[in-house]
């Protein structure tokens, strides 16, 4: 029996969403590339024709790929949190791959994670954990720190998009509810899925320890920082856009909303010769930042 749920979404929908996606940041399909037609992709995926034209439609609204009728889907853009982890890292523009596994290259793993959701770092940690099935990396310890904001917390995105700044204000319909509960079940799925992905490891001998803690703030995320502590950081702002998002019940709403996935990510590195400089006094205030807000504001989840 397909594991297919709902008219809008489900289980293969996210599975052929984060499929597509990982194809599109590794290079199988380049950027002014065409997607192959709906009809191959669907008989490849073991999908039906609708899944697939779902997931085109949300991949299109999110501003990866340009789909035309009678000219097919193009990719335009690749998203910066899936980049290959194998290319050269940029002096001051990064991507998440190549941060994740450096960390990994190292005998003890440690990373402080600040971010809206875990979707990124899932699909990197579950990355990693294939290399070390296949012995090509070898860590003795995991250490992961992740904070998210509180699942009580009323967050300004994802809402439903206002009909106009000049009329007076209404009660919203229960869509930006209902897009907030997305949002956490979003993160709810990814955090499971790492954090199941790293006790594998040691559950089977892999890894000796793994330890990985989540704890929730009260703050909304208007940016994204990964830690290695004392040894570099990444940072990148959420840009706040107008798109439409796709419920599990084919519900297409026009809301206000932040794309992670396509996030500037800057890199700063901790110069141990130089306690002065802008990488070192960058990593030193946030590490300061993480850790008060680990110790002094957040809950365990």
């Amino acid at each position: 029996m397909s594991g297919e749920r709902g008219e809008g979404g489900g289980t293969e929908f996210q599975r052929i969403l984060e499929t597509l996606r990982t194809r599109i940041a590794d290079g199988t399909y380049a950027i002014d590339s065409h997607l192959p037609a709906q009809r191959e992709l669907a008989e490849e995926l073991g999908v039906s024709r609708d899944t697939v034209q779902r997931v085109l439609r949300e991949l299109n609204n999110e501003g990866w790929i340009k789909s035309r009728q009678g000219s097919g889907s193009r990719v335009v853009k690749s998203p910066t949190h899936l980049g290959n982890p194998k290319q050269e890292v940029p002096r001051v523009r990064a991507t998440l791959g190549t941060f994740v596994a450096r960390a990994f290259a190292q005998p003890t793993v440690r990373l402080d994670v600040f971010t809206l959701t875990s979707e990124s770092l899932d699909a990197h940690i579950r990355l990693q954990a294939e290399h070390i099935r296949l012995k090509e990396i070898a860590p003795e310890r995991i250490e992961l720190r992740i904070l998210l904001p509180s699942e009580s917390l009323d967050l300004p995105y994802p809402r439903r998009k206002k009909s106009g700044e000049d009329q007076p204000a209404q009660p919203e319909p229960d869509q930006s509810g209902r897009l907030q509960d997305r949002l956490r079940a979003i993160t709810l799925r990814h955090t499971i899925s790492l954090r199941a992905a790293l006790r594998d490891l040691q559950t089977e001998g892999l890894v000796p320890f793994v330890r990985v803690e989540i704890r929730h703030v009260p703050l909304t995320p208007a940016f994204k920082l990964y830690l290695r502590p004392g040894v570099e950081a990444l940072f990148g702002p959420y840009q706040v856009v107008e798109r439409p998002i796709l419920l599990d019940d084919g519900v297409e709403v026009e809301a206000t909303d932040v794309l992670g996935l396509g996030s500037t990510l800057t890199r700063h590195v901790n110069d141990e010769g130089d306690p002065d400089s802008s990488g070192s006094v960058f990593m030193e205030s946030m590490q300061a930042w993480f850790d008060s807000c680990w110790h002094l504001l957040a809950e365990t989840s």
